[in-house]
């Protein structure tokens, strides 16, 4: 068998006819994910010769290359010796942070199945949302549909599983949670996680310069708000923001 890779010692595989896959471990965690994110941002600011695209999933790196103009071969051993160079595991110079303060309505319509995720916490709905809103969380990643961001990681306690049956329709900007993430929707869809909460951030904006607000490393901090309130926002967006506003710390 293969070795598995580990957050400080990776595996890099081929990936279709004109791709290799950096892979920092075999599971998500929270080392390797922040290893992803510094490797990929290391690419991107200097790419290897012939290389089309660098993007990232949870725990790797997919790195597309142009045949014709590097080989996959030398591709790789670029990559290797890139690794080599430090512990993308350590923490770096990350320059400065983007906090995200997203409005959010917990439970009743707008979160129906918040009580039922408080019960597998063995708390009150009120000291879930507490508990959960005290843990700001990172974009792990961002894909599955368009501008979709996978968040975490919360707390262990939080590594609640999926449901058994799926939910037939959860609406766009939901807050779903499960296994120690959290999802905002990005267009209305079946999930088998657990809808808890209702934001009216959209982070998919076709027609904005910028279609995707969120970027993977960004901190997003969830801030409870009122039905009432949180229909008052929702009423008067008129860009998709949904009342959040973006600190950057240096």
């Amino acid at each position: 068998m293969p070795p598995e890779p580990r957050p400080d010692q990776p595996i890099i595989a081929p990936l279709g006819a004109d791709g290799l896959l950096v892979r920092f471990s075999a599971r998500l965690e929270d080392t390797a994910n922040r290893a992803v994110l510094a490797f990929a941002g290391a690419l991107d600011a200097d790419p290897p010769a012939g290389v089309a695209e660098i993007s990232t999933a949870l725990a790797s790196v997919y790195v597309r290359f142009i045949p014709g103009e590097t080989h996959r071969a030398t591709l790789a051993e670029e990559l290797e010796k890139r690794l080599a160079a430090r512990d993308w595991t350590a923490p770096g110079d990350t320059g400065k942070s983007r906090h995200w303060h997203i409005p959010t309505a917990f439970g009743g319509d707008h979160g129906p199945q918040l009580a039922e995720t408080a019960a597998l916490l063995d708390m009150r709905e009120d000291q879930a949302v507490a508990d959960l809103v005290a843990h700001p969380v990172r974009v792990l990643a961002i894909g599955f549909a368009p501008g979709q961001p996978y968040l975490g990681m919360l707390p262990e306690r939080w590594d609640i599983p999926r449901l058994q049956e799926i939910t037939p329709s959860i609406p766009a900007c939901a807050l779903v949670v499960a296994v120690r993430q959290l999802i905002v929707f990005t267009a209305s869809t079946p999930t088998g996680w657990r809808h808890i909460g209702q934001t009216a951030f959209r982070n998919f904006r076709a027609d904005a310069d910028q279609p995707f607000p969120l970027l993977p490393g960004d901190v997003l901090h969830f801030a409870p708000v009122s039905a009432e309130e949180f229909d008052r926002i929702q009423r008067s967006d008129t860009d998709g923001s949904g009342g959040a506003r973006l600190v950057v710390k240096p």
